[in-house]
């Protein structure tokens, strides 16, 4: 089945983001919450994640998994929001002005998955 461009645009964002776990994992790293155990294994298992379910995108046997999946996803990674909110360090010097805006764009991402469970 050949499904809208805009979700192979979604599965290579994901699958990108992925990988950019692995390219630059000190990234992640900074902005992983504390009071969450082993942050290095956190950051590799949210990178193949994140590849397996935008590569899951592409697929009518995976795609409505793969999109409840995401919506999970971005669910959890509401912690790395509100954790980066909560100080100064924590927030990797990114302007509070962008790290308030992510808020409302976490959940638009999880209305631009939902929204292709109708195809």
């Amino acid at each position: 089945m050949i499904y809208p461009w805009h979700l192979y645009l979604m599965a290579t964002i994901y699958t990108f983001a992925g990988l950019m776990h692995f390219i630059k994992p000190k990234a992640y790293l900074r902005i992983m919450p504390r009071y969450l155990p082993n942050p290095k294994l956190l950051v590799t298992l949210s990178g193949i994640v994140e590849i397996m379910l935008g590569i899951g995108l592409c697929f009518p046997s995976t795609k409505d998994l793969a999109i409840s999946g995401l919506i999970a996803m971005l669910a959890v990674f509401l912690l790395v929001h509100f954790y980066m909110l909560s100080s100064k360090k924590a927030g990797a010097g990114i302007p509070q002005w962008v790290l308030l805006l992510r808020i409302p764009l976490q959940f638009g991402l999880m209305y631009w998955a939902y929204w292709y469970l109708q195809f």
